[in-house]
């Protein structure tokens, strides 16, 4: 008896965390403490704890007396959904979610349990960084932690949320991760803080906007969703996994269709203007397409010119990469090339088949995106399809200018069903750039200039750019009624569900990083 009630003693020193005023000051924060966050997040009564009773063990500086069981960190395994997850939660409230040796062994366990089982892996972060007192022991710490987020890479999904501070080198962690969710307010990111910042730079700036939400969701793209508040953060951590499969050898999850997959949509057939550059906004032929409120926007608020997402077809989980005409006629610059390149790469790693609509001018020009390397980070793009060997199905809705056209999974890298709307234009550039090249001088000559250039774009628009001239050589495989778009594309996913693709053997590629 005494030995299960010194167990029950220990247990509920662990659940303590920091104590009760530490706990007080996290909820003054407006923040959640760990196992509150897990609570909230996993299926009720399903979290199982590992490692509640580790504490450090090095002799590390000043810390003889601070022994705290679980070390600022709790971890274990639960359910999402009914599904198998191993999550962390860092604990402020216990040495400010410092990372020692120990605190970062809790965590390794559960990524080598997660590549044994095949599980997703989630972790809460909310740390002060690298515990100081313990010196070389806390980087070697995390060194661990990035080496198994790497291997793990591709073979189970790696959920991070950012609910307080994530700073230094704590930081990559993340950014080895699939998904990035932060709080607004609460959370951030940086390498270097604010005060050292106005020491070397002379810059001020305040945590959040150097690091906040907001900055990395807008301008940085380094996470992928912002939360007004932790418990819509971690509402939104469960709908994305009902998307994901446990592993890469799994396929994503079907759910039981609620929508008519012969649902033909007849306001798609005048949705896009006429005007080759009038705008539109694309998520709207994606909701027409799509299982009725199945789309989840990936990156919402970062190089908005292109949209990422997944959603359902007939129940099925596809990924969407749409260019989007009301930001930037969506044209494709380095950070749309960048955000569109490592969503495919997903879907590739994970068996999610991936449906392209284009309306794409061309890539974006300027001195600044040339000097900033958009050919390399085009280059991205064309890798990230051309390695994809999912099902991959593209609809072009309007414009498919030059080399844009091959980038957007096109039939010449591997897509595998390509069809396009009847007022698309496939060309190496638009008519009426193409017009004024061909025929400058004949313009120029002419007595009613305006009225010749219009007659010659219409006969190039007819001749070159028209999409039965693509289909007549197979680059497209149908011209569709946009109103049918739905159901070509659940045919032609349903098609393609035992498709075999490979790629040459090899150690791996040398994308263009």
């Amino acid at each position: 008896m005494d030995s299960i009630q010194t167990l029950r003693r220990l247990q509920q020193e662990a659940k303590q965390g920091g104590g009760a005023d530490a706990i007080k000051r996290q909820h003054d924060r407006g923040k959640m403490t760990a196992r509150e966050r897990l609570e909230t997040l996993l299926d009720e009564g399903s979290f199982q704890e590992m490692d509640a009773l580790v504490t450090h063990h090095e002799t590390a500086l000043g810390m003889d007396e601070k022994k705290v069981l679980g070390d600022g960190v709790v971890t274990g395994y639960g359910t999402i959904e009914g599904r198998l997850v191993y999550v962390f939660a860092q604990d402020f409230t216990v040495m400010g979610g410092s990372l020692g040796r120990a605190h970062a062994a809790k965590i390794t366990k559960l990524q080598d349990l997660a590549l044994r089982t095949g599980a997703p892996i989630i972790g809460i972060n909310d740390s002060g960084g690298a515990r100081i007192q313990e010196g070389i022991q806390a980087l070697a710490g995390y060194a661990d932690i990035f080496l198994r987020n790497t291997l793990a890479s591709g073979v189970v999904p790696q959920i991070s949320i950012i609910m307080g501070p994530c700073a230094g080198g704590a930081v990559y962690s993340p950014a080895l991760t699939d998904f990035v969710f932060m709080t607004q307010g609460t959370g951030n990111m940086f390498i270097t803080g604010p005060q050292v910042i106005k020491a070397v730079t002379h810059e001020d700036v305040t945590m959040e906007e150097l690091g906040g939400a907001m900055a990395h969701n807008q301008r940085s793209g380094v996470a992928h969703f912002a939360a007004k508040s932790e418990e819509e953060c971690l509402a939104q951590v469960r709908q994305l996994l009902s998307y994901l499969p446990q592993n890469n050898l799994e396929d994503p999850p079907a759910v039981a269709p609620q929508d008519d997959p012969a649902r033909a949509d007849e306001a798609l057939d005048t949705l896009v203007p006429q005007d080759p550059s009038a705008p539109y906004d694309v998520k709207d032929v994606i909701a027409g397409v799509v299982d009725t409120g199945s789309f989840l926007e990936i990156q919402a608020l970062y190089a908005p010119n292109i949209v990422i997402g997944f959603a359902r077809l007939d129940g099925m989980v596809i990924g969407v990469v749409a260019n989007q005409p009301s930001a930037k006629a969506g044209v494709l610059d380095i950070d749309a090339s960048d955000k569109a390149a490592r969503f495919v790469r997903f879907c590739d790693a994970f068996n999610v088949p991936i449906v392209t609509l284009v309306d794409v001018p061309g890539f974006m020009p300027g001195v600044d995106q040339e000097h900033g390397g958009i050919i390399r980070h085009g280059a991205k793009l064309i890798y990230a399809y051309c390695e994809a060997t999912v099902p991959k199905l593209t609809v072009i809705l309007r414009k498919a200018y030059g080399g844009a056209y091959i980038v957007m999974s096109s039939k010449h890298i591997r897509g595998d069903f390509n069809v396009a709307w009847p007022n698309a234009e496939i060309a190496v550039m638009g008519p009426e750039g193409a017009v004024n090249i061909i025929h400058r001088k004949e313009i120029q000559s002419a007595q009613n200039p305006n009225a010749l250039r219009q007659q010659l774009i219409d006969e190039y628009r007819e001749t070159f750019a028209s999409p039965y001239q693509a289909a007549s050589h197979g680059y497209v495989d149908a011209v569709i009624e946009p109103s049918q778009t739905r159901a070509t594309l659940i045919n032609a996913l349903q098609m393609l569900q035992n498709k075999r693709d490979a790629n040459p053997r090899k150690k791996h590629g040398v994308m263009p990083v």
